[in-house]
């Protein structure tokens, strides 16, 4: 692919969205070698030869990995990572994201051990016969 051929000889390639009819040089720029890129029969390099899928599925590779390299590098998250530190095995996951779900994977929750942290609360105890901290893994 010429993305990455171009990444190798240390082009730096970012795909961003920008909004359209804005002003935009880069934009402007864009849309025009789109067009003509499209109305020119002539151009040797012609995406038409490889598959559209093949091209989603290398973007979408190379989209998780660059995602997992900043998820292996923030500072945030940290209970989010411990539930789920591959981006790739999460995305394969078929969970069902509700707002329960996430306060509990987020940390940012009405339980009472996030209450007395930050001293909403008095006791951070479960009510439950175990008498345990009342935490998400306590719930869980």
């Amino acid at each position: 692919m010429k993305v990455i051929e171009m990444e190798m000889q240390n082009w730096k390639i970012e795909f961003n969205w920008i909004k359209a009819h804005t002003g935009h040089q880069g934009n402007k720029l864009a849309d025009q070698l789109a067009t003509e890129a499209a109305t020119n029969g002539d151009i040797d390099e012609c995406y038409k030869r490889i598959p559209k899928s093949t091209v989603i599925s290398e973007l979408s590779d190379l989209s998780v990995t660059k995602w997992q390299s900043e998820w292996d590098h923030t500072t945030k998250g940290a209970i989010m990572k411990a539930f789920f530190p591959i981006i790739a095995d999460r995305l394969k996951m078929k969970i069902n994201i509700t707002p329960n779900f996430t306060t509990m994977v987020t940390g940012h929750d009405n339980i009472k051990s996030y209450l007395h942290k930050y001293q909403i609360l008095d006791n951070p105890m479960c009510s439950c016969k175990k008498r345990r901290k009342n935490s998400r893994p306590h719930i869980i």
